[in-house]
Formats: structure tokens, C-alpha cells, sequence
């Protein structure tokens, strides 16, 4: 079962005026990613985080005064190390403006924005709030990173795209987080995983309505989600791909070259990246590391192990090993400063 874990209020008289904006920030960091903490009004700052673990997927309460929280490029270039996170932020109450690569997106209470961490954004909250941070690894998501970027600083309300099935579910996850034992929260987690995985494919599409493209973007998109769609056929190649849409594969390959990866290389990572999200589930009836490698197209066990540790730098049994170490951990860290 989950373990909540909690410390007592700071008192007013222990933080000294040049230490509070340190003390704001590392005490709100206690969620998964660093933050630099800027109240918006004179009066103290107070604030409550609670945190838990279900399996790979982090899940953070901030109840918080009025404040503007920035993740910094100083921030992110501290942790060479660390592993990009999508972060998804549920809007219990209060407003939310999000912003980052360029776009803002304005989150009313009920409804829920989506980051990327390794990269800056900054979210202002002009009233009290409380908000729901649900945080996974992104290589985990199964999806490729330029689909991450599109669907970043994007709100959805209680009525619109995944809204309706998404939020009540994110809320009574949160609320419950810590009463599930490890398997089930494992479970839980992959359920989280392929939520956000649709939640970007429905952003993706509906951006690209707004913002129509070239016609080479629409294939290149269409062609994604027909990779996607039959990722665990062994037989898909650049020239199956080519033929489903009437393309020559020197065309295709062409197509691939703004993208930064081949066709191949592409077929590859989101494989891998499937796996590992497979892999890092726990449960008594986990399936082993070859059938994983199976259902996602690896007909070669040896191929499959030589390309999962170049990806990952740990083998993948290792890999399934590592991610159920972590499982299970969480803390409660209040917070207050006048």
C-alpha cells in the first residue's frame, strides 16, 4: 500500500526575507521537477504539497496562495541526468494560464493542461488553488517527442476531446492514490500511460485542424498513425508504408528527412518504447521480457537485446528490475511562509 509521509508547518519566524524565495522554491521542488516560486500578492505565502507513487507515475496535490511557478532553462540544465517528464495538470480550483514554447493556454477549474518538462513553461495562478500534477517518464508514453511538443500548453475542459473521460478519472486517482497496494497501482500506471498517450494524439489532431499544414505534413502525420497502428506486425518496413499510401520509399524516406529520423529508426524507437512501458508494469501475471519483445515486433530476441540496451543503457530484464525497485515510493511535504 502506498505510504504517506508527513512533516510539520515551518514556522513564520524560521525563514529569514533573503532566504524566502529559496525556501518557497525547494519546498514546492519536493513534486517531481524543480521550480522557482514567485508569490503574486504581498501577503505570507502558504502552501501544502502531497505527493505519491503509483508504479512509474507520480502524483502530486499543490494547494498553494496566488503564485507564478516557472521551470527555468537555469533549472533543467542543473539535472543533466534526469529523465524528461510529461506533466498533466488537473485544475481541482482556482485558474491556471500555462504557458510554454510560445502558447498560452488558459485552464479554468475542472479542467487539465499538458507539459513537457525538459523544456521551460512557466504557470501563473492569480487566486488559491488546487491542482493535481501527474507526472510519468516520456519515453514511456509510447509517442514521439515532436507529437509531445504540439500537444504541449494546451487546455481541455470537462466537456471537450478525452475531457469527459479523463478528468473524473485523474481526480479519483488522485484521491485514492494511496490506498492501492503496488500491483494494482502498477496496473493503474499503464492505464495513466495510455490515457496520456491518447490525450496527445487527440491534441496533435485537433492543433492541426486549427493550423492546417502543408499537404507533406498531413502524410507525415497519416503515416505516423498508420506506424503506430500496426507497430507490433514484424513484417512493417519503409516499403509496406510506402505502398499503403501510394508513395514510393525514396519519397517516404524524403518525407522522414525534416523529421531528424529514418522511417527504420523511427519503427525501432516506438517499439522500444512500447516495451519499456510494458516492462516497467509489475503483477503477478507480467508477461516475460520475449513475449514483450514479441507482441511489439521483435521477431529476434538477441536483436531486441542489443537494441533495448543501446536505448536505455541497461538490458531489459535489468530494465523491468529497475523500474520495480522504484515503485511505491511517496512523501507529504507541507509548506508555509510568511
Amino acid at each position: 500500500m502506498g505510504i504517506r509521509v508527513t512533516t510539520t508547518s515551518v514556522a513564520d519566524e524560521s525563514v529569514a526575507d533573503d532566504e524566502k524565495a529559496g525556501f518557497r522554491s525547494g519546498a514546492v521542488s519536493r513534486t517531481p521537477v524543480p521550480v522557482e516560486v514567485r508569490p503574486l500578492t504581498g501577503r505570507p505565502f502558504h502552501g501544502l504539497v502531497e505527493s505519491h507513487r503509483l508504479g512509474y507515475v507520480r502524483i502530486s496535490t499543490l494547494e498553494a496562495d496566488a503564485a507564478r511557478f516557472s521551470r527555468t532553462a537555469a533549472l533543467i540544465a542543473r539535472e543533466p541526468l534526469g529523465e524528461p517528464q510529461v506533466g498533466v495538470g488537473v485544475q481541482v480550483s482556482g485558474r491556471a494560464v500555462l504557458e510554454q514554447d510560445g502558447r498560452r493556454a488558459e485552464v479554468p477549474p475542472g479542467g487539465l493542461a499538458l507539459y513537457d518538462t525538459a523544456r521551460p513553461y512557466d504557470v501563473d495562478c492569480p487566486e488559491r488553488f488546487r491542482t493535481h500534477l501527474f507526472h510519468l517518464p516520456r519515453r514511456l508514453l509510447g509517442v514521439p517527442e515532436h507529437d509531445v511538443r504540439h500537444a504541449s500548453a494546451t487546455a481541455v475542459g470537462p466537456e471537450e476531446g478525452c475531457g469527459p473521460v479523463l478528468l473524473p478519472f485523474l481526480g479519483v486517482l488522485a484521491a485514492s492514490a494511496h490506498s492501492y497496494p503496488a500491483p494494482v497501482g502498477d496496473r493503474l500506471a499503464g492505464s495513466v500511460a495510455d490515457l496520456f498517450s491518447a490525450l496527445i494524439a487527440q491534441l496533435c489532431l485537433a492543433r492541426a485542424a486549427r493550423e492546417p499544414g502543408t499537404p507533406n505534413e498531413h502524410l507525415v502525420h497519416r503515416v505516423r498513425e498508420y506506424i503506430g497502428h500496426h507497430l507490433g506486425d514484424p513484417e512493417l518496413s519503409p516499403e509496406r508504408i510506402a505502398r499503403a499510401h501510394h508513395i514510393s520509399v525514396r519519397y517516404l524516406h524524403r518525407l522522414f528527412e525534416g523529421e531528424g529520423v529514418t522511417v527504420s529508426r523511427l519503427i525501432q524507437r516506438l517499439r522500444l518504447d512500447a516495451c519499456a512501458r510494458e516492462l516497467a508494469r509489475r503483477g503477478r501475471t507480467a508477461p516475460t521480457v520475449s513475449a514483450v519483445a514479441q507482441r511489439w515486433g521483435f521477431a529476434d530476441p538477441a536483436h531486441f537485446s542489443r537494441a533495448f540496451r543501446a536505448a536505455y543503457g541497461v538490458p531489459p530484464r535489468e530494465w523491468r528490475s529497475l523500474r520495480n525497485d522504484d515503485a511505491g515510493r511517496s512523501g507529504r511535504q507541507p509548506f508555509e511562509e510568511r
